[in-house]
């Protein structure tokens, strides 16, 4: 008789499975994506490393969940400030921007793997799904500030995707600069609003 997995077994293979993505999600914040081997892993969620195989068949396949997990509970977060369309655009964008670029530099290390560390090409191709939605989310956004008269006409998927490399450059990539927060993610915030306001912003923010 061909075994048949029951309510339970299913279940219980489930929560094994959910906790080794949750350790290596926490081995990659601690760490980065090069320090989170898959022994490692399956060390810090209490199973044996051919469990883990038995899950996911191999680091890449892991981590591209990984990824996905952590990069869409980032997105939610940006989408959720830019959906009220009942606050002008621009105040939305501004609070967005500012929420990316603090919870950035809240976790830095899993920040800079999320968005800038190398990795194996599965999981740059979930990085690369993560930014279009960055961008797509932020566009949509510009794009009814707009139309509602608030923002200078603009490209806005080619505005949207600047902001996107502004944030990741500033925040985490090769280029950003050991700043004081505050100073940081007002600068970079200025800078994305300037390139999109109906006005030209002349106010400059501190420096560090």
């Amino acid at each position: 008789m061909a075994y048949r997995p029951t309510e339970k077994t299913r279940a219980r293979r489930a929560a094994v499975r959910e906790r080794i993505v949750a350790a290596a999600l926490e081995q990659v914040a601690e760490g980065g994506y090069r320090a989170a081997g898959v022994q490692a892993v399956a060390a810090r969620a209490g199973v044996a490393t051919g469990t883990v195989y038995r899950h996911f068949p191999s680091k890449a396949e892991l981590f591209a969940e990984v990824f996905r997990r952590a990069t869409q509970r980032e997105v939610d977060v940006v989408s959720a400030l830019l959906a009220d369309r009942a606050r002008p655009a621009r105040e939305r964008i501004a609070e967005a921007l500012e929420a990316f670029a603090r919870r950035a530099l809240a976790g830095p290390v899993l920040a800079y793997a999320l968005i800038a560390e190398p990795v194996d090409p599965a999981v740059e191709a979930e990085r690369l799904a993560f930014r279009r939605a960055y961008r797509d989310v932020f566009a949509a956004a510009l794009r009814e500030g707009v139309e509602s008269g608030e923002l200078r006409p603009h490209d806005c998927e080619v505005v949207a995707a600047a902001i996107v490399g502004a944030l990741a450059e500033a925040l985490v990539g090769p280029l950003s600069t050991r700043r004081q927060a505050d100073a940081l993610v007002a600068n970079v915030v200025q800078f994305c609003l300037g390139g999109i306001a109906a006005e030209p912003i002349v106010e400059l923010a501190a420096q560090a």
